[in-house]
């Protein structure tokens, strides 16, 4: 089955101007205290520069967006972030791409989840992040060659093709978990195809960033026919 998607009607892909246009709940992403808050410090042990430490608050998926990302660790792989008081899952994650979102794979470091206890004043932690070995991500490249094919293009709000974007595949109507599928960036054309593994009810977003909430300046949009909520889309084993 092609699925054409105009995203200029029903899943634009648009520039985001403020997070209200979003229907995810943007991170909080700090260095600074305040009253309420309390401050996380920690170091990531060889040292390890340019990584992030995630935090989730209990019974969040833990590979989904975050409820708080630091700023990127130094040259020495100090980091700091200011939470609320209360109980925390955490983990450090560096992308060899120097993104700060997206899938962690083969050549990226990650911790181990930690437990985060705050309770106000200076919490301090240290942390290894060691190397990634073996990949398992979802990228179109590396799906097996199955039948069943969604196929279409990425336009923005004035009709143009949008190039260096994915299709995020989502099977639940929420999209606030790690998505099933992406496709690879689209070239000039637009153009994406994701062959998956079954048919079966589908949820598209498009944007040009992998995971965690979008952000101010990202693309980002969702298949949805012009209603509050997305729109299914359903497959068939085989087309």
């Amino acid at each position: 089955m092609t699925e054409r998607i105009p995203l200029w009607i029903a899943f634009g892909a648009c520039l985001l101007c403020t997070m209200a246009a979003c229907n995810e709940t943007p991170s909080i992403k700090s260095t600074t205290t305040d009253e309420n808050l309390s401050v996380i410090e920690g170091r990531v042990t060889t040292p390890l520069a340019e990584a992030y430490l995630y935090v989730y608050q209990e019974g969040m998926d833990l590979y989904g967006p975050a409820f708080a990302v630091s700023a990127a660790s130094d040259s020495d792989g100090r980091f700091s972030l200011s939470l609320p008081e209360g109980d925390y899952i955490g983990v450090v994650r560096k992308r060899d791409n120097g993104e700060s979102s997206g899938p962690v794979v083969a050549g990226d470091h990650r911790s181990e989840f930690l437990t985060l206890k705050v309770r106000g004043g200076v919490t301090r932690v240290e942390v290894e992040a060691p190397l990634k070995v073996g990949d398992d991500k979802q990228l179109a490249a590396e799906q097996e060659l199955t039948q069943t094919v969604l196929s279409g293009r990425i336009l923005n709000s004035e009709g143009q093709p949008v190039e260096g974007a994915r299709v995020h595949v989502y099977d639940h109507v929420q999209m606030s978990e790690r998505p099933k599928f992406v496709s690879e960036k689209t070239g000039p054309d637009g153009r994406y195809l994701i062959h998956l593994p079954e048919g079966g009810t589908y949820y598209l977003a498009a944007r040009d960033k992998f995971g965690g909430p979008p952000k101010i300046g990202d693309l980002y949009g969702r298949y949805d026919q012009g209603t509050i909520e997305p729109s299914a889309v359903v497959l068939r084993e085989g087309e």
